[in-house]
């Protein structure tokens, strides 16, 4: 029976959007506050301060690490480690958030390249992130190591 897991994160901004900065803080996990300002999300990113787009690929190399891993093992295949990154494209002033790029590096014994593409390709299709996010364009390089 499915049941419903509520995370819960909270964000405190002060200030404009141009000169005001703020603080994000994982309420769930109690992992940490982060903070967030314009130019780390508009310029280069300022050292100790994230964006929403960086939390975003946080979130969805996390999901996407993890449905890629179940897919491998329920292949009879299991992982023996996972590298993976999500590079979240911003266009600041105009269409907000315009691409994600996912990128896998795996090591996988017993499998061969056209089925570790076939189920990396599944694994992008079936997380829940990338569910979340389906109104952008998810780009994926899948390589096995």
């Amino acid at each position: 029976m499915p049941r419903t897991v509520v995370s819960n994160a909270s964000t405190i901004w002060k200030g404009d959007l141009i000169s005001g900065s703020g603080t994000t803080t994982l309420d769930t996990s109690k992992l940490g506050t982060m903070d967030l300002s314009w130019k780390a999300r508009s310029e280069d990113s300022e050292q100790g301060t994230t964006s929403p787009e960086e939390l975003i690929g946080a979130a969805h190399s996390a999901c996407y690490a993890m449905q890629f891993s179940n897919l491998l093992a329920e292949n009879g295949t299991p992982p023996t480690s996972m590298d993976t990154s999500a590079a979240v494209s911003f266009n600041v002033g105009e269409g907000g958030i315009t691409g994600i790029e996912l990128s896998v590096t795996a090591k996988v014994d017993g499998i061969d390249d056209a089925d570790f593409q076939r189920l990396a390709e599944e694994a992008k299709k079936t997380c829940p992130v990338s569910a979340a996010l389906s109104g952008v364009d998810i780009t994926l390089t899948a390589t096995l190591g």
